[in-house]
């Protein structure tokens, strides 16, 4: 059984989730320090698309059966209301209709900043692009640990469109990001998420 109920935000800044609410006061701090945000950078992470998950009321949670007693255990974990009422950041989109040589790897930035920031569980962070040159999106979906997966809005159309101009480079690149699991159809997206 999933419990709790998501909910999508566009534009969002993460500072207001479970597992970044600490940025926010950091962010504050730097506003108020120039010498210091010239030596810390920027942590606000503002991505396109912010999926995220509330806290659930022990009701739900001992709905079918009693596992949780207001006060017994668990009594930390922000996935109890009586916890927390912040949201729990679940997945982090990045839109890229189109994937420019020298603004590539900003999504990959974000990536990595959405890692090392967090306090609690790394979220879902992916990649949606439009790109039409496989080569492009390989600058992003190629290596592990920054993303979990780049998806593509017309990936059967893309791939077919390669094998109609029989071109062995760009269809050598895709089986090579889809078999190596780096890059999905858009219409993956919902059920890799539910993960």
């Amino acid at each position: 059984m999933r419990y709790g109920k998501y909910r999508f935000f566009i534009g969002k800044s993460i500072n207001t989730c479970e597992q970044y609410e600490h940025l926010a006061i950091l962010s504050e701090v730097l506003q108020s320090n120039k010498e210091l945000k010239a030596t810390l950078g920027d942590y606000l992470i503002n991505p396109d698309i912010v999926i995220g998950k509330y806290p659930v009321e022990d009701e739900e949670i001992n709905v079918d059966v009693e596992i949780i007693k207001e006060d017994s255990y668990a009594y930390l974990t922000p996935f109890r209301a009586l916890n927390s009422q912040k949201l729990i950041l679940h997945g982090s989109v990045s839109c890229k209709w189109t994937i420019r040589s020298d603004r590539s790897q900003n999504a990959r930035t974000e990536g990595l900043n959405l890692i090392r920031n967090r306090k609690g569980h790394t979220p879902h962070i992916v990649i949606v692009t439009g790109e039409p040159y496989p080569q492009r999106i390989a600058s992003l979906a190629l290596g592990t640990g920054d993303i979990d997966c780049v998806y593509h809005f017309a990936l059967k159309e893309m791939t077919a469109t390669a094998k109609k101009l029989n071109n062995d480079s760009v269809i050598d690149m895709l089986d090579t990001l889809v078999t190596g699991k780096r890059l999905r159809d858009i219409s993956d997206l919902p059920f890799d998420l539910v993960t």
